[in-house]
């Protein structure tokens, strides 16, 4: 299938954008434009505007910008070709064909969609008719309503073997079988899957019916019953009420999940709207990524009972390996014995809401989780529970999230087991201290120095250059403790080389819990690893003129040891610093270029002071001596 820029320029141009967005949102004439609240963000005055002859949408608000296909993306939640084919339908334009054997499948899927709409408009007659009577009592006592009822489809599939079959004669039998509606084994006659039962369509992202759950009417087993996998159910890869939930997820910025469909159903007839459940299953990658589409860190909010807890765990290894940056799940606690429908009728939606906004981020429920496993009291056990931790922050693929992992769980150990850590002070930018106890060199810069070297000047335009990294591990090899003190700081370096990178990384993990590490330590921990060998040739290394690069031997080694130190904390406070300072230089910079006037002047000449000083000590530093 070839979607040309042409075709799709058309296609936009036959779709009256204000229109498109007005079924949805509220939208009020401006001129030449429509007006509207932003759908993307909450807002009391509209900054959301429509151009129908331009064919865009732009919020000055948030700075959501689309075409019509971008709102049905956005909006809806429909992936591209979704959205182009509900658009071309609208538009009375035909999607160029994909090659014939995708076009023959896509030809039985809309066949077998005419199935599943049939049987959800006959279940819904039977609800409504006098049979359905003791269905719609169950329903009103369950505290459904009427204008639920419809808006979720409910039906009733009568207690007969037959009766679908005959009332959906008109479609072949075969059809009828492939679409999940009737059960064929073996050589007897094809008969209705679903009996006896309240009948709850499910759709996919763009409102289509394609399935069934059917909850038992009286005693049996089981309880639930769904559609099985059919060309259009595939359950691992469909989320119950997507169709509703995403775009009301764009109003709340949240998606809630929960269990089964009935949960999400008691939260709608309670006002909330933006829920989702799997169906049947643990969640799976493919539903991970679809509910990471709509926000990056989705609450699931599992019945409080040992089944749902062990739910969310399940979710909550499997998400492990797909973390990245920003994208995460958050866990909802509800009582134990109850459920969602439970507490919105106990606690009314402001209840549930609150126990929403308490939600354990995903860390926090692996560690509540391992802590709880048993007991604590032997180093076996302690030594058990560190190993299940990290196993699960080596679970995750993302160098960096698993780092901050092991990172987090290494804190929560210490603070557990009462092994003091130094505490961390607010992060504030590097500036020259006053030498300590009146003695040493002072930091103020050294007018007698030469002009900083080029390479001098190369930190901070890309980054740490790697002769500047290669010294700064080398000197954290020979003082690991300067790896505790300076553990935030050193996470936000970008190393230029990839070996030294993991060199670094390695020794963030190993050295970050161990107290009273040595040079010797470090390396016996190091020896085992990929990275032995390139932390022995830094230490072993010439041409490194900074004081915490050199042995140390002769009748003075404590106070060039004391001297080594100072200059390794300054030299990694001018690295973290001058970047950050670098990059607020460029801003000022390009402010004062743009307005001219003082205050932006001031601001770019006191931070190129600042980079200029910055400079100079880190020249001042390759120039030191143990002395």
């Amino acid at each position: 299938m070839t979607l040309t820029p042409q075709w799709l320029d058309e296609l936009r141009s036959r779709i009256t954008l204000s229109t498109l967005i007005g079924r949805t949102v509220k939208v009020t004439r401006a001129g030449r434009e429509y007006k509207a609240c932003c759908p993307f963000h909450n807002e009391k005055t509209p900054s959301f505007t429509i151009n129908d002859e331009k064919g865009f949408y732009h919020c000055f608000g948030c700075s959501a910008h689309g075409d019509a296909i971008r709102w049905m993306t956005d909006q809806r939640g429909l992936s591209f070709m979704d959205a182009v084919k509900e658009l071309a339908a609208e538009a009375g334009m035909d999607v160029p064909a994909p090659d014939p054997r995708a076009a023959k499948k896509a030809e039985e899927q809309a066949s077998l969609r005419d199935v599943t709409q049939a049987a959800a408009d006959w279940f819904a007659q039977q609800l409504a008719s006098s049979n359905g009577a003791p269905a719609r009592e169950y329903l009103a006592k369950r505290g459904i309503s009427e204008a639920t009822r419809k808006a979720f489809g409910f039906g009733l599939a009568p207690d007969s073997r037959s009766a679908l079959k005959e009332a959906l004669k008109k479609f072949p039998t075969a059809m009828l079988v492939e679409s999940g509606m009737l059960i064929a084994v073996d050589d007897k006659e094809p008969y209705d899957r679903f009996r006896g039962r309240l009948m709850i369509p499910i759709r996919d992202a763009r409102g289509r019916v394609i399935a069934f759950g059917g909850r038992i009417l009286g005693d049996g087993e089981p309880k639930y019953l769904n559609s099985p996998d059919t060309p259009l159910f595939d359950k691992g890869r469909t989320l119950y009420n997507l169709d509703k939930a995403s775009p009301a997820s764009r109003q709340t910025n949240r998606i809630i999940v929960v269990e089964g469909y009935m949960d999400v159903i008691a939260l709608a007839e309670a006002g909330i709207a933006d829920a989702v459940a799997p169906l049947g299953t643990a969640l799976t990658e493919n539903q991970l990524g679809m509910l990471w589409r709509m926000v990056p860190v989705p609450v699931l909010c599992f019945d409080g009972d040992s089944a749902g807890q062990k739910a969310a765990m399940r979710a909550a290894m499997r998400a492990l390996p797909l973390l990245r940056p920003g994208f995460s799940l958050a866990f909802a606690t509800l009582p134990a014995g109850q459920d969602p429908d439970d507490l919105v009728r106990a606690r009314g939606a402001d209840g549930f809401a609150a126990i929403v906004d308490e939600a354990q981020p995903l860390v926090e429920r692996l560690w509540a989780h391992e802590v709880a496993a048993g007991p604590l009291t032997t180093p076996e056990e302690r030594a058990a529970l560190k190993t299940r931790l990290l196993a699960h922050a080596d679970a995750i693929e993302d160098a960096d999230v698993r780092h901050h992992y092991r990172e987090a769980f290494r804190e929560r150990l210490d603070a557990l087991f009462a092994r003091g850590r130094p505490e961390r002070g607010p992060r504030v930018p590097w500036a020259p201290q006053p030498p300590r106890g009146g003695g040493g060199r002072r930091f103020a810069p050294d007018p007698r120095l030469q002009p900083p070297v080029d390479e001098a000047r190369s930190i901070g335009q890309i980054g740490i250059g790697g002769h500047y990294a290669a010294a700064l591990i080398a000197g954290l090899l020979r003082y690991p403790a300067a790896i505790r003190r300076h553990e935030e700081a050193l996470t936000r370096l970008a190393i230029p080389d990839s070996a030294d990178a993991e060199l670094l990384r390695v020794m963030l993990d190993s050295a970050g819990g161990q107290e009273g590490l040595d040079c010797e330590g470090l390396l016996a921990i190091l020896e085992p690893m990929k990275v032995y060998n390139r932390a022995t040739t830094l230490l072993r290394a010439d041409g490194m003129h900074f004081s915490f690069n050199r042995r140390l031997d002769g009748e003075e080694v404590d106070a060039a040891r004391e001297t080594a130190l100072r200059d390794l904390d300054e030299y990694i406070g001018v690295l973290v610093t001058q970047p950050e300072i670098r990059s607020r230089l460029a801003e000022a910079t390009a402010d004062y270029m743009r307005t001219m006037d003082d205050e932006g002047h001031a601001r770019q000449q006191k931070l190129r002071a600042m980079d200029e000083e910055l400079t100079r000590r880190l020249a001042a530093l390759s120039d030191s001596s143990p002395g």
